[in-house]
């Protein structure tokens, strides 16, 4: 599948679960490319959020990439049930597994995308073994575990120092930014690098969904054609 970015990325983790296929038609009518699924196990991290029967109920209401983040331990364990949920992509903590490249092996064995993501505490070299073996790095940009939080300022430079790392590699991963997205610092956050932007607050509790997807869409194709 081609991906043109910047792509925003609506997280279910902030919507309202008794109107979830709703809520994502409205995403549809709006024309997002991808939705986004933050699954929490409440050890990995503080919270716990939703398992592979949301993911599958959210296949069931769009067509468009299903992008799963794990942030929970032993992913290796439940790679198979999310697979069968309707994932387009699995993303892993590199702080989760013990045997990073085995669970990156795992997850494009289904024939799915792989990514690897950082915590904000997590150094960026602990991820360059891996980065010519995955489609795509998560930059968090707040601790994993609640939605709603403030995006850490410093994410900036570490969305930079991917960037670098990506061209002097020459490795074509997408870079994905997760955490504190909203429409007063989406233009920055694509600037400084970002291809995938996951939103879920910012998207979710607006009042008017599609008319909020637009609004960041345009803020983020504005901030990514300012980068040179």
């Amino acid at each position: 599948m081609e991906h043109k970015p910047p792509i925003l990325a609506p997280s279910i983790l902030a919507a309202d679960y008794t109107q979830l296929g709703a809520e994502i038609e409205q995403c549809n009518d709006a024309g997002i490319q991808w939705i986004h699924c933050d699954i929490m196990d409440g050890h990995f991290v503080p919270n716990i959020s939703y398992g592979p029967t949301v993911v599958q109920a959210a296949r069931n209401s769009t067509e468009a990439f299903l992008d799963v983040h794990l942030m929970i331990e032993n992913p290796d364990q439940y790679i198979q049930a999310f697979v069968d949920a309707g994932a387009d992509q699995i993303t892993v903590h590199q702080e989760a597994c013990k045997h990073l490249h085995r669970t990156i092996q795992a997850i494009h064995s289904h024939g799915l995308s792989a990514g690897v993501a950082v915590n904000p505490a997590t150094s960026l070299t602990a991820i360059e073994p891996i980065l010519g073996d995955v489609e795509l790095v998560l930059v968090m940009s707040v601790n994993p575990g609640f939605g709603g939080q403030s995006f850490i300022p410093n994410t900036h430079e570490r969305l930079q120092k991917v960037r670098q790392m990506r061209q002097k590699s020459g490795y074509n991963f997408l870079i994905e930014v997760d955490g504190g997205v909203k429409p007063n610092n989406i233009r920055d956050i694509a600037h400084s690098g970002a291809d995938i932007l996951v939103a879920g607050s910012a998207v979710f509790k607006a009042p008017d969904i599609p008319q909020r997807i637009e609004q960041l869409q345009k803020e983020a194709q504005i901030g990514k054609g300012t980068i040179v």
